[in-house]
């Protein structure tokens, strides 16, 4: 069931109308829709405001998946997204995504909001394969908010067999749980 909280462009107001109501305060934008202004962002309110782009065909990963869990301040300018079915898709992929064709697994999937992000420990080790200052930053966060640990990454990552950029996830994980540690002393 769609949120109550979530406004889409044309849905129940137009494209004017949520203009207005955001410039009058009534609104915000949140992800791809809007929400009331008082509203509390919420992960499921994240990850709604992308059920209309990514449906169930789609999982949303790394910095975009960090921001549905809450690990990243705001969306990415473009939603980095992953199939979530087995067979290839063969319609256009909106020119808003940045769109990999590679599977993700069922077992790293979780359903926020009605759509596929990228489990917490999933997201963690794709923010430390990709590595980039954004990246890592959404990755001390997401490991600040105690949904997931560093132990956690290591032996989902020593389970997997082969994966892009694996030394590297390592290496970065070694190193948040050293910075972790010096932090608790």
């Amino acid at each position: 069931m769609p949120s109550p909280y979530l406004y889409f462009p044309d849905e129940r107001l137009s494209v004017a109308e949520l203009a207005a109501a955001c410039l009058d305060g009534h609104l915000v934008a949140l992800g791809d829709a809007y929400i009331p202004a008082d509203a509390v962002e919420t992960p499921a309110l994240r990850g709604g405001s992308l059920r209309p782009l990514l449906g169930d065909t789609l999982a949303a990963t790394t910095l975009t998946a960090a921001w549905i869990h809450g690990a990243a301040p705001s969306p990415p300018a473009r939603y980095r997204v992953q199939r979530a079915t087995d067979y290839r898709l063969h319609h256009v992929i909106d020119r808003r995504l940045d769109y990999h064709d590679t599977p993700v697994p069922m077992r790293d999937l979780v359903r926020i909001g009605g759509v596929w992000v990228t489990t917490a420990v999933r997201t963690l080790i794709d923010l430390a394969r990709a590595g980039s200052e954004a990246d890592c930053a959404a990755a001390q966060t997401l490991l600040r908010g105690g949904e997931v640990t560093v132990g956690e990454s290591m032996r989902w990552l020593e389970q997997a067999g082969p994966v892009r950029g694996k030394r590297q996830a390592r290496a970065r994980l070694a190193a948040w749980a050293r910075d972790q540690l010096d932090v608790t002393r």
